[in-house]
């Protein structure tokens, strides 16, 4: 390739695989917030009370309906003091956490109206019912949803070199601007993202295909 300069992928690859731990570090942790949150508001949405249910759902709405962007800079400002790695996670986990609440809620209902009824003729108690019978379903047939949605984060987590995590792509913005390379950079950080991403979406297909069985 004419005017390309392998020189500057060889000398970019080690800064940008230190980045890449950075995002996988954000997205895994990242996944883990808006698994565990997400679930908490689809349990929280079936509150019998409006008291709750209201407030979850203009939150939940809230987080959708603004970019990811705009909420990692406001946090960013409201949080001045907090380390941005960590202000960024829990940015990535809530956001997404609207999102898979949906999955969640959308897996609970699609457990079969026996599955109840069976619980109530054994007198299991709500809370039996939820942690044996009802949750272990609905989160297997939402594994490949879930797993999407990771998949999306991890596409994401360029936005927050926006508040100087220094992930891959603000090493690969850092070394461009140091050394004029940028498509160099910018070529090898996208492959590094492809690689990654590629063969876990495969993964999530193969195992909806499964699951659908």
């Amino acid at each position: 390739m004419n005017g390309f300069d392998w020189n500057a992928v060889g000398e970019s690859l080690p800064l940008l695989l230190e980045g890449f731990k950075v995002t996988l570090l954000a997205t895994v942790l990242g996944t883990l917030v808006a698994a565990v949150l997400g679930l908490a508001v689809a349990m929280a949405g079936r509150a019998p009370g409006k008291f709750v249910t209201v407030p979850v759902r203009l939150v939940t709405e809230f987080v959708r309906s603004t970019p990811l962007l705009v909420q990692l800079v406001g946090a960013a400002a409201l949080f001045n003091t907090v380390e941005p790695l960590y202000i960024g996670i829990a940015v990535l986990g809530v956001h997404y956490a609207a999102y898979t609440s949906e999955v969640y809620r959308a897996g609970i209902d699609g457990v079969p109206k026996g599955q109840w009824e069976a619980c109530r003729a054994l007198s299991l108690s709500p809370r039996r019912t939820w942690q044996a019978v009802i949750l272990p379903q609905a989160v297997r047939n939402v594994l490949p949803a879930l797993g999407n949605y990771a998949i999306s984060m991890f596409k994401e987590t360029p936005f927050l070199a926006v508040i100087t995590v220094q992930e891959m792509v603000f090493e690969a913005r850092k070394y461009g601007a140091e050394q004029f390379a940028y498509t160099e950079v910018f070529t090898l950080a996208g492959l590094i993202f492809l690689v990654a991403s590629y063969p876990t979406s495969l993964l999530m297909r193969k195992l909806e295909k499964r699951l659908g069985h």
